[in-house]
């Protein structure tokens, strides 16, 4: 069974797009798991009333506002599916997503090297947003899928649950944003996806959400912000991607209440000579 995992904050306007497309698949083994991070519009009343209706089988949970990544960990607890797939509020599935989802899992899924399979994600026009996999089917980990293959976009993967309650999301106190590449990065050091060239996921970026307001998020959560791209620093991965990694580092650093000498600590003192670079990116984040 596949958890259909829904973090939501005020998305009752459009988050019934997402359950008429549930209610539609061709195949029934999951189940739909909504975590409500503190809504105040009437998210409540309109899943309450999906349940009600009984077509899918849907769980409700609702926490006071912490941030998405916070809202990823408690549906990782409470899923009761093989697999977790997170599919955003503003988003929906094909018709034949979950159906594609098992069909691919079901041939990897007694491989442990596997962390899960992945599809394609769509506009609402069908236009492709992740980029081609060559001759349909990749295996590989989700960062070599970037810097060794190449494939640009964001994808739609879809993990074991297993190996998500072995990594869960950071938490700092007072933060409300943290990178998922954060924990896709620390799950592909150790296992890779199947990707498959299968458009399964439709979804487009909104003034409201996430993505729109990238950078602010990532000034206003500074520490999670460090810890993702130290991180990233220190794989094996191109120099250049090093360099834009540290760069990054130093640019939200500047955001952080943190001591110098615990953020040189982090990061590395080599890379001290590219605090400038990012001190100028910091400026031009406060005027922008």
């Amino acid at each position: 069974m596949i958890t259909v995992f829904t973090p939501t904050y005020n998305r009752a306007y459009i988050i019934g797009n997402l359950y008429t497309s549930l209610c539609k698949q061709t195949c029934e083994d999951f189940e739909w798991l909504v975590v409500d991070d503190g809504s105040t519009d009437r998210t409540e009343a309109l899943i309450q009333t999906y349940i009600t209706e009984g077509k899918i089988t849907v769980r409700y949970f609702k926490q006071k506002n912490q941030g998405k990544h916070v809202a990823i960990n408690k549906g990782v607890c409470e899923a009761k599916g093989e697999l977790f797939f997170i599919v955003d509020s503003d988003d929906y599935l094909s018709t034949d997503a979950i159906e594609k989802v098992l069909f691919y899992y079901r041939k990897v899924e007694h491989d442990y090297l596997f962390a899960g399979i992945s599809g394609i994600r769509t506009t609402f026009t069908g236009k492709r947003i992740g980029g081609k996999i060559k001759n349909g089917i990749l295996d590989c980990s989700s960062l070599d899928l970037r810097l060794r293959y190449y494939v640009k976009g964001d994808m739609a993967e879809v993990y074991r649950t297993s190996i998500l309650k072995k990594y869960p999301f950071p938490v700092f106190e007072g933060e409300f944003f943290c990178p998922e590449a954060l924990v896709w990065n620390r799950i592909s050091l150790n296992y890779k996806l199947r990707f498959v060239d299968e458009g399964i996921y439709l979804c487009e970026y909104r003034p409201d959400g996430l993505t729109a307001k990238i950078i602010r998020l990532r000034m206003e959560s500074p520490r999670a912000s460090m810890l993702y791209y130290s991180e990233l620093y220190r794989m094996h991965i191109p120099f250049l991607q090093k360099l834009k990694a540290a760069i990054n580092y130093w640019r939200f650093a500047f955001c952080s209440q943190s001591s110098f000498s615990l953020k040189l600590g982090q990061i590395g003192f080599e890379t001290l000579g590219l605090l400038p670079i990012g001190f100028l990116f910091h400026l031009r984040d406060l005027h922008s």
